[in-house]
C-alpha cells in the first residue's frame, strides 16, 4: 500500500505541473505555482502519514467524539469571515494565515472515526436498537447539510455514504439498513433540488450538447481530451485540452488530461495501481484485530474507493458533474493531506494486525 500510495503521489505531482503550468504561468505569473503548492502539501502529509502510522489507532477511538467536535466547529468557521472562496463562487475553505484549510476534506476522515468509534462500543445493542443506528446517521445530516450550503454536494454524499457504509458493517440488520436508504432519499433529493444548477446538470448529463458552451462544456471538453488519447497517448505535457479550453484542469478533470497526455494505458495503468490499494484497504479491515479498527479500514477505503469512482465517472460522463477530485492525483493540499493522514492510519491497523498475528504463532 505504501509503495502503491508514493507511485501515485509521484504520477500526481508531475500531472499537476503537466495540466497547470499554462495556466499558472497566465493567472499566478508563475509556471511553477500549483506544483510547488502541491509538493508542499504531499510533504506534509507524509510526515502526517508517518505519525499517524506509528500512533496506537486506539487513540482515535477515545478522541472520536473530540473530533467530531473539531470537524463541526470548523465547518461552522468556513461561513465567518475567516471562509474564502479562493476566486470561485462556492465558500468552502478556511483562510488560517499561510494556510488554506478546505474543512470538507477533514469531515470524510472525522465522521469515519466518529461513527466506528460508535458502533464499536461494547453497551451498544446494534440489532435491536434503532436508536443506535439513527444517531449516527443523523449527526451525519447536519454536517451533509452544512458541507452542501457552500456548496458542494459531491463531498457531503460522500461523507453521508462513508458513515452509512460504517453503520452497515457494524452489523445492522438488512432490512433496516434498506428501510433506513429508503427514508434517507427524500431528504437529501429535496436538499439536491433546491439549487437550479444541480438540476441543470441532471439534464445536461443526458445530453450535453443540447448546451455545449453552458452547462454541457465541462463534460464535452472532458470528452474532446479523452478521445484523442487513443491507445498510448499524445505525450505527456503535449495535451490541448488543457490550453484554456478544459475548466480545472489540474484539478476535478486532471483524469482527462492523463488520459490525453498518457492515453488509455496510462490511464488503465493508474486504476490498477488505485485498485491496490482498495484491496489492501480491504483486506486490513477483514483481517484487524478488533471490530472498532475494521470499521474505520472498511470506512476510510469505501471513502476513498467511492472518490475514485465518482471522479472517473465524472470525467468519463458516466454521471453528473460533482465535485469530488482524485485522490492523491488531483490539486489539492487539503485532499491529499487528510488522504496521506487516512492511509497513515492504515498502515497503522495493518500494523498492529501482524503483530497480534505473530503473537499468536508465537505462543501455539
Amino acid at each position: 500500500m505504501l509503495l502503491t500510495t508514493v507511485l501515485l503521489l509521484a504520477v500526481g505531482l508531475v500531472m499537476v505541473f503537466s495540466a497547470s503550468f499554462v495556466v499558472a504561468a497566465e493567472s499566478m505569473g508563475d509556471p511553477y505555482y500549483f506544483l510547488k503548492r502541491q509538493a508542499l502539501w504531499t510533504a506534509i502529509g507524509l510526515l502526517g502519514l508517518f505519525i499517524f502510522s506509528r500512533i496506537n489507532y486506539l487513540a482515535l477511538k477515545r478522541l472520536s467524539v473530540l473530533i467530531l467536535l473539531m470537524n463541526f466547529v470548523l465547518l461552522g468557521l468556513v461561513f465567518s469571515p475567516l471562509g474564502t472562496t479562493l476566486g470561485t463562487e462556492a465558500q468552502r475553505w478556511l483562510a488560517l494565515g499561510p494556510v488554506i484549510l478546505q474543512p470538507a476534506e477533514f469531515s470524510k476522515l472525522a465522521f469515519v472515526i466518529f461513527t466506528a468509534a460508535y458502533m464499536s462500543s461494547r453497551s451498544l445493542n446494534i440489532r435491536h436498537t434503532w436508536t443506535a443506528t439513527i444517531l449516527p446517521l443523523a449527526i451525519a445530516f447536519i454536517a451533509f447539510v452544512m458541507i452542501q450550503i457552500q456548496p458542494d454536494m459531491g463531498t457531503a454524499l460522500v461523507v453521508l455514504a462513508g458513515v452509512f457504509l460504517v453503520v452497515f458493517c457494524a452489523g445492522v440488520p438488512v432490512a433496516r439498513a434498506a428501510c433506513l436508504s429508503l427514508i434517507s432519499i427524500p431528504p437529501v433529493a429535496w436538499v439536491t433540488m433546491q439549487e437550479e444548477y444541480r438540476v441543470q446538470r441532471i439534464f445536461t448529463f443526458f445530453d450535453p450538447w443540447a448546451d455545449p458552451t453552458g452547462s454541457g462544456y465541462q463534460i464535452i471538453q472532458s470528452l474532446y481530451a479523452l478521445g484523442p488519447g487513443h491507445i498510448f497517448g499524445s505525450g505527456l505535457g503535449q495535451g490541448r485540452q488543457k490550453l484554456f479550453y478544459l475548466p480545472e484542469p489540474h484539478n476535478d478533470f486532471i483524469f482527462a488530461v492523463i488520459g490525453e497526455e498518457l492515453g488509455f494505458i496510462g490511464a488503465v495503468a493508474i486504476l490498477l495501481l488505485y485498485l491496490v490499494i482498495i484491496w489492501r484497504g480491504y483486506q486490513i479491515a477483514v483481517k484487524a484485530p478488533d471490530l472498532f479498527s475494521s470499521l474505520l479500514a472498511a470506512g476510510i477505503i469505501f471513502v476513498f474507493g467511492l472518490q475514485v469512482l465518482i471522479n472517473i465517472a465524472v470525467v468519463t460522463a458516466s454521471m453528473p458533474v460533482t465535485g469530488i477530485n482524485l485522490p492523491l492525483i488531483s490539486a489539492g493540499g487539503s485532499s491529499v493531506f487528510f488522504t496521506l493522514i487516512s492511509i497513515g492510519i492504515l498502515l497503522n491497523i495493518s500494523r498492529y494486525n501482524r503483530e497480534e498475528s505473530a503473537l499468536k504463532g508465537r505462543s501455539t
